[in-house]
């Protein structure tokens, strides 16, 4: 008997160091299992709800959420370490602005209708961690999606309705009263639920579970 498609919600931001983390960890496991059936959906979830739409320079943006400039070294130091082990090839000296990523999460959401999502997703946050690309701007979300095989003038057209702007504000709301606190978070069958960036063999032993015919949240 085939094992039965098991759902996992993804919770992310692509500003998040951690959840990029996360998600090398569980590629690498993923990439173990490619068989195994799971149905993957990134999701909306901002670190910064309220950033402006431009944006901030990002060393005072840093400075400010963790209490000064030596407060700030000492998280990115320890962040730092953890991208090293992951063997992410980021390079926070470029980064010079912190996004607003809400229409970067609309890129995500509409590139799930084309199968492109899991790539885009990797897209985005390679631009942001590793060529310090400015992921609130539309132009370059745009081209991220051309890349990934999404239709130019359809994202543009898109991006000019702001359609969907309140659907994803209001999912964004919506995780937090259920609880959600920060990202990564990792949901199997709607409520089998895993915070933060778990380790590979973690994912392997989970893999096993489901392969063995175990549904975890079901």
């Amino acid at each position: 008997m085939e094992n039965a498609v098991q759902t996992l919600d993804i919770l992310s931001d692509p500003i998040c160091p951690w959840c990029y983390i996360g998600k090398a960890k569980f590629d690498a496991a993923r990439a173990e299992a490619p068989d195994l059936p799971l149905d993957i959906t990134w999701r909306v979830f901002q670190l910064n709800p309220d950033m402006p739409e431009g944006g901030m320079d990002r060393t005072a943006y840093l400075e400010r959420k963790f209490g000064g400039p030596d407060g700030a070294r000492q998280v990115y130091g320890r962040i730092e370490a953890a991208v090293v082990d992951a063997g992410l090839p980021v390079d926070f000296s470029k980064v010079k602005r912190t996004p607003n990523t809400l229409d970067a999460h609309r890129l995500i959401r509409w590139a799930r209708t084309t199968g492109a999502q899991d790539a885009v997703v990797d897209a985005v946050f390679t631009a942001y961690f590793v060529n310090g690309v400015d992921i609130g701007d539309r132009d370059a979300l745009i081209e991220i999606g051309v890349a990934n095989g999404m239709e130019e003038d359809l994202l543009r057209r898109l991006y000019a309705e702001d359609a969907d702007r309140a659907l994803l504000t209001n999912e964004d709301a919506l995780s937090r009263q259920m609880g959600v606190t920060g990202v990564p978070c990792f949901i199997l069958g709607e409520t089998y639920a895993l915070m933060g960036a778990q380790e590979t063999s973690t994912w392997r032993d989970i893999f096993t579970k489901l392969a063995g015919g175990e549904v975890l949240g079901g």
